[in-house]
């Protein structure tokens, strides 16, 4: 049973960061998942991959991970730079702007 701890990245869909503070373990995968042959949904009798687990920092996911006896395999963050820009949105308001805006 292999388990593996990483970050979350943010949602491609905002520029937020919401649950991408916590650390997460979560079980790989341990069999393929099948097709239910009525309905033809996608099944799994592995229980595991269900279970996902939040932990404040990397050494307490891998505390947990160590004392319960499960293999673990950390995948870093990945940090990416703050991207500023000069006047920022409101840029776009501003009453001393002088000059058509366009799209």
């Amino acid at each position: 049973m292999l388990a593996k701890i990483f970050k979350p990245a943010r949602s491609a869909m905002t520029s937020g960061t919401a649950k991408t503070k916590e650390w997460v373990l979560e079980f790989a995968p341990q069999k393929a998942r099948t097709r239910e042959p009525l309905m033809g949904w996608n099944g799994n009798s592995d229980m595991n991959q269900q279970v996902k687990m939040h932990f404040e920092t990397k050494e307490a996911a891998i505390g947990y991970a160590e004392s319960k006896g499960i293999a673990y395999q950390v995948i870093e963050p990945k940090v990416r730079k703050h991207n500023v820009r000069a006047g920022g949105y409101g840029e776009n308001f501003a009453t001393k702007r002088r000059g058509a805006w366009t799209h």
